[in-house]
């Protein structure tokens, strides 16, 4: 049987984003599809890209040279955004991963999404919301880095003390380290108090697969591994005003579904 494989392109904005993040970055890209074109654009002249010349070659990306003609304006912005559209118009492309933090490609990622492509951004956490949110999904740097801020690493070195003083199973333990990530996020209970009222039953179980793809139209940046787990269901089964139960079909194949728990509802 033939399996399609998606073709994409990766446009870079080296302005800003990081050379040390590139191999994560294809890393993560290659989850997606064939990246069949990759360009990365800035102002090879400028000093401040060195790091970017080291990582290009290796990586069989192309440079685009865009001059500042201008101080105070972006030019490589336009370029990039010119050469989106010509790629665009070419019809071999079934997606766009845009590397960037700059809200300036807001209006160019809703314009390939009008255009029935797929958008996937990549970024710092810091990105503008408005960024985010046009594309399809946004993954921020610092989660396929594992980039961690020293006062988050404090807080996990604590967490890994507190947790060898008692007597629990490796399994336990990840549970609790997520937990202590996960439980205090607001915006996160907001999201998935939202997704279980929006896509459970009457009896107020709901599926965790349609949970999730209501999470990712809501919240285009939520990973939960942006929480220091791969699966959904890791960090479900760590929430504490969660139910969480897995039920076997008539095809023999385990549903997961999940509810909130009577003082949450």
């Amino acid at each position: 049987m033939n399996i399609e494989v998606k073709r994409f392109a990766l446009l870079i904005d080296a302005d800003n984003a990081q050379a040390t993040a590139i191999d994560d970055i294809l890393t993560e890209t290659a989850r997606y599809g064939d990246v069949t074109s990759r360009r990365c654009y800035g102002d090879w002249t400028d000093n401040k890209l060195n790091k970017w010349k080291e990582v290009l070659n290796k990586n069989a990306i192309q440079p685009i040279q865009q001059f500042a003609y201008t101080i105070g304006k972006n030019a490589t912005d336009s370029a990039l955004i010119i050469d989106a559209m010509d790629l665009l118009y070419t019809g071999k492309f079934n997606g766009f991963f845009l590397v960037s933090s700059d809200s300036d490609f807001t209006k160019l990622a809703t314009r390939l999404r009008e255009a029935g492509l797929e958008v996937i951004g990549i970024g710092r956490s810091t990105t503008p919301e408005a960024f985010r949110s046009a594309c399809n999904k946004f993954i921020f740097t610092e989660t396929i880095t594992q980039d961690v801020s020293k006062e988050d690493t404090n807080k996990e070195e604590k967490a890994h003390e507190l947790l060898n003083t008692f007597s629990v199973s490796p399994e336990k333990k990840e549970l609790l380290k997520t937990q202590a990530k996960a439980e205090p996020n607001k915006k996160l209970k907001k999201i998935i108090v939202d997704a279980i009222n929006s896509t459970s039953e009457d009896d107020g179980w709901a599926y965790l697969g349609e949970v999730g793809s209501y999470i990712s139209r809501i919240d285009t940046s939520f990973d939960p591994r942006n929480y220091g787990v791969s699966k959904l269901s890791t960090l479900i089964k760590s929430l504490s005003y969660i139910d969480y139960k897995e039920l076997k079909g008539k095809n023999g194949h385990i549903r997961p579904f999940l509810k909130l728990k009577d003082n949450n509802a």
